[in-house]
């Protein structure tokens, strides 16, 4: 079900047919590097945060880890993420498939500066199976975030 409105979301830029949808599970960064066959890195996993009360999906490299330090600086609040009972009800997608398409009107949602080193990303389509190769363009402009933030750490040397 969530795999088709994202689908359905996409087909106005022509992204639709690019969704791939897998035998296999592409839940966590690792699975889903191994479904799409690249590296972990450049898996751009969506993490869901409750900011004054909404939701804010913050999409990061495979590798990279929500600094806190940097979280408060950017959001004035403490990192809390959605809990397991959120996720579905204020991303519209269940565990494993949240992405930064489709979301509830309202969802804010920002990419992480750690994903500016690859030409294309991977981020899921709405399932535990699915994903869809993107340039950051192409990312910025389906997902509808028009902000590029720096809340990670751990993907690059000067900010571990």
């Amino acid at each position: 079900m969530s795999v088709t409105s994202v689908k359905n979301y996409l087909k106005p830029w022509g992204l639709d047919e690019r969704v791939r949808e897998f035998d296999v599970s592409s839940a966590t960064v690792a699975e889903a590097a191994l479904a799409v066959q690249c590296e972990e890195n450049r898996i751009a996993k969506t993490m869901g945060f409750l900011v004054d009360g909404a939701a804010v999906l913050i999409v990061a490299a495979g590798d990279a880890k929500i600094d806190n330090g940097k979280y408060k600086a950017q959001f004035s609040t403490k990192a809390v993420m959605l809990k397991g009972d959120e996720v579905p009800l204020l991303t519209g997608h269940p565990i494993g498939g949240v992405c930064p398409f489709a979301n509830p009107v309202g969802t804010r949602v920002c990419l992480d500066i750690s994903l500016r080193r690859f030409t294309t990303v991977f981020p899921a389509c709405g399932s535990a199976n699915s994903a869809i190769e993107l340039s950051l363009d192409e990312l910025m402009t389906a997902s509808g975030s028009r902000e590029w933030i720096d809340v990670c750490k751990g993907w690059n040397e000067s900010s571990d």
